[in-house]
């Protein structure tokens, strides 16, 4: 394969770095630690100090099919469908026919047989069955993944609905992982689920900022916006999501839910067009925007019993029921939804189809909530890490610009913070810092600084005449046309060439 890695500056289309990796694609894991140390020792270098890791990907599996099959399950498991979380079972069971060890593989068949469960979509007695037994498998292999502690918050937080021990537990996971989106999506559901709406677009936000383009991160968000009866804005975030998934089933009735509501007749026809269950999307859009407020006898004894049904994504039934003058029987069938568990109503106390229910005293003796946050609901700050004394990095600093002096490394075009670092015998962390603390410069800024003296000095040195600019510039360090540019302008406020003229007619 060949993979192509460039640096480039979005706004003025400064080009920083590029480099082609032809390797042969025996490891994945392994390249993809090379490139991504390259790419992060080159933003560091160009923007600023941080530390970095030895190594930043972990290798999960010994087998890149079984990897790929992982991947495959983890794309299904997303979908959020009866049907697609059986694939990713699938997926995940032929991951582990490659790789007996693979732990992950083992977490993700534990999170779909506990969400085919939680959703009806399984009996609950062979759903929680096979999910313990493959968190046992996983724990057996490898408790020191975050799916080992997230595994907790799928039981406490979907499962039982503790949503006080769903707290700890997602914190307890972030704090191994801050970056883990399954565990701030779950924080951002439990938020939503118990009326904490502001702390839930904190967690979609920082979702948001790690996979952008989520469709799943989108509807979260969207959903928020849904229970808030923000329905113009619940519709803006949906768009995203079905343009990075015009099939997220989930989406789409969250889609038909807001349309209804805002009374959009024209466009909530043409969304119900190919559903198989049309007929109760339009009975619920008649209740709520016409005057249907009963249902026949033969439907109410149809539907006494719905919460059976495992592939149910919506309870339409239960919606139709709360908003006309059946809402004993609506109450009653909430009731069953909530003695399952059922992952559709968890949010029941925040869903607009269900507000009319509030009026009833038997709609407040259901399941209660036992969420109480602390005054800081934000996840624990990681402890920082110790940083050098004042005396240490004036020391090092005197040795780097020592070592630049007498050697005049800058020279060579192939120069970066980790040949330096190992030149000087520094650690490429701590020559970061150096750079950055004790001179106030990123380390590019700090080695073009040089090389822009020494191609000064030669630019006006009639020996060189016969010289191009560019050529200097590549004889004084430089290596890129672009960079050596913008650089030039920004430090002396014009383009090579008019500097050198302005400074052969000074002389």
């Amino acid at each position: 394969v060949r993979i192509t890695a460039q640096l480039i500056n979005a706004r003025d289309g400064t080009h920083y770095w590029s480099k082609n990796f032809d390797r042969e694609l025996n490891d994945i894991f392994v390249l993809q630690d090379e490139i991504s140390l390259l790419i992060a020792n080159q933003i560091r270098e160009n923007f600023g100090h941080f530390n970095i890791q030895e190594h930043l990907v972990e290798k999960p599996t010994d087998s890149v099919t079984a990897y790929e099959l992982f991947l495959k399950g983890r794309f299904y498991q997303l979908k959020w469908t009866p049907e697609s979380l059986r694939l990713a079972i699938e997926h995940y069971d032929q991951a582990i026919e490659c790789d007996p060890q693979f732990a992950r593989a083992y977490y993700g068949n534990m999170q779909c047989y506990g969400l085919l469960a939680i959703w009806g979509f399984m009996t609950p007695e062979e759903g929680f069955e096979k999910s313990v037994e493959n968190f046992l498998k996983g724990k057996e292999i490898n408790t020191e993944l975050p799916e080992y502690t997230l595994s907790f918050v799928g039981k406490s937080l979907w499962g039982d609905w503790d949503f006080q021990a769903a707290y700890e537990h997602i914190l307890q996971t972030l704090n191994l992982n801050p970056h883990y989106t399954d565990a701030l999506e779950a924080m951002a559901e439990l938020f939503t689920a118990t009326g904490y709406f502001d702390q839930a677009k904190i967690y979609v936000q920082r979702m948001l900022d790690i996979d952008p383009l989520s469709a799943n991160h989108y509807y979260t968000l969207a959903n928020i916006h849904y229970m808030e009866r923000e329905f113009v804005e619940a519709l803006a975030c949906l768009k995203k999501s079905l343009e990075f998934n015009p099939d997220f089933a989930l989406a789409l009735e969250l889609r038909i839910k807001c349309l209804i509501w805002l009374n959009r007749e024209d466009e909530f026809t043409r969304s119900i067009a190919d559903k198989p269950n049309k007929g109760l999307h339009t009975m619920l859009f008649d209740v709520i925007n016409g005057e249907t407020d009963t249902v026949s006898d033969e439907l109410l004894a149809e539907w006494a019993n719905v919460f059976k049904v495992q592939n149910q994504l919506v309870p339409y039934e239960l919606f139709i029921l709360a908003n006309t003058k059946h809402r004993d029987q609506a109450i009653k069938l909430l009731s069953d939804y909530i003695d399952q568990k059922r992952g559709q109503l968890m949010n029941f106390r925040q869903e607009p189809f269900l507000e009319k229910l509030h009026e009833l005293e038997e709609f407040h003796q259901l399941h209660t909530f036992n969420l109480v946050l602390p005054g800081d609901h934000e996840t624990k700050k990681r402890k920082p890490e110790p940083v050098s004394s004042h005396s240490e990095l004036d020391t090092q600093r005197e040795k780097l610009l020592q070592y630049i002096d007498t050697q005049k490394p800058y020279l060579d075009p192939l120069l970066s913070l980790s040949s330096l670092a190992q030149a000087i015998q520094i650690h490429p962390n701590q020559l970061s810092l150096v750079i950055n603390e004790r001179i106030g410069l990123n380390f590019n800024e700090f080695i073009n600084q040089y090389r822009l003296t020494t191609f000064k000095e030669k630019a006006v040195d009639p020996a060189n005449s016969n010289l191009t600019l560019l050529g200097l510039a590549y004889d004084s360090g430089f290596n890129s046309k672009t960079v050596f540019n913008a650089f030039f302008k920004k430090v002396e406020g014009t383009t090579p060439r008019a500097w050198v003229k302005n400074a052969l007619k000074n002389e």
